[in-house]
């Protein structure tokens, strides 16, 4: 198993997930002492790299695109410190990182792991709730089903004015957020339907953070934010199809065209991602060599 420790926290990996610690001194950043252990499985993994430096160099782990949601919300806006997938590395323990790289990248080439493709689900699980965020302005309470968000003193007549207000998961289409950069800084809920973003002090679906306490606020803002977007549907899920009275299905010049039979797939897409499920469930052991031929000869044969 390769293995290193740096202040900052420990990454092993056993073949199939690499493992994050966080570290516990007063330096660790509050967003990896937040989020505490992760583990990553090989599946979700687009890369590794260790950038070496004449003093410490610095250990990355690339997810895939929407295998992370905690990634998804957060988009590339913390800095490497606050980030739980990069790791500072000491000069001196720059071989084990390079051991490691080694290590995580075979298995990515023998598993054939996808790494350039997307994926339609979420491979890691987000933050636990209930939790709350606590902004200048107000605040914004979690607990997997509704947000509830109650206004401060420090909020605008408009938000006062709007009073404390509860709002489905469902009625939410995603959420953004920015660090805390004074009253540019916070959490937007954006609801699904007509929304007019207004300033985020004026908007009563935004809570404003103003950066005093970056370490806290950067923790709490990218916590809620991937809790919320790890409940929401993934953006790469496939839409139910539409079902259609068979009368109604037209050929490209006003024709009728063959009803299609149950369960063939729509398009190449679909047979593509059937094949990529199968292909999944062959790596994970729960189809033998045997059955994986057989389902999929039998799906390109439906195609």
């Amino acid at each position: 198993m390769a293995e290193i420790t740096q202040k900052d926290g420990r990454w092993s990996f056993d073949g199939t997930a690499v493992r994050i610690v966080p570290g516990h001194g007063r330096g660790v950043h509050g967003v990896r002492t937040r989020l505490g252990e992760l583990v990553v499985p090989l599946a979700a993994i687009a890369g590794v790299s260790h950038e070496a430096g004449r003093k410490r160099g610095r250990l990355r782990l690339r997810l895939r695109a929407g295998a992370d949601p905690f990634t998804q919300a957060t988009s590339g806006q913390l800095p490497d410190r606050a980030d739980p997938y990069s790791l500072e590395v000491e000069a001196e323990r720059a071989a084990l990182a390079e051991y490691l790289v080694d290590d995580v990248r075979n298995a990515l080439l023998l598993d054939e792991v996808p790494v350039d493709t997307p994926t339609d689900r979420y491979l890691m699980p987000g933050p636990a709730v209930p939790l709350v965020l606590n902004g200048y302005d107000g605040k914004i309470h979690f607990d997997g089903e509704q947000l509830r968000i109650e206004w401060g003193w420090g909020a605008e007549e408009t938000k006062k004015t709007a009073g404390t207000r509860t709002i489905p998961l469902s009625d939410i289409e995603r959420v953004e957020w920015c660090r805390p950069n004074f009253e540019d800084g916070g959490l937007r809920l954006v609801p699904k339907g007509s929304h007019v973003p207004v300033k985020p002090s004026h908007d009563p679906f935004c809570v404003v953070t103003w950066g005093l306490r970056e370490g806290r606020e950067t923790a709490e803002l990218s916590m809620m934010a991937a809790a919320i977007t790890a409940r929401l549907p993934h953006p790469r899920a496939a839409a139910p199809p539409v079902e259609q009275h068979p009368s109604l299905i037209k050929g490209e010049a006003g024709g009728e065209r063959r009803e299609q039979p149950a369960g063939e797939p729509a398009d190449q897409d679909a047979l593509l991602r059937r094949l990529r499920e199968l292909g999944e469930l062959r790596q994970a052991g729960v189809l033998t060599e045997e059955e994986f031929t057989r389902a999929k000869q039998a799906l390109l044969d439906r195609f």
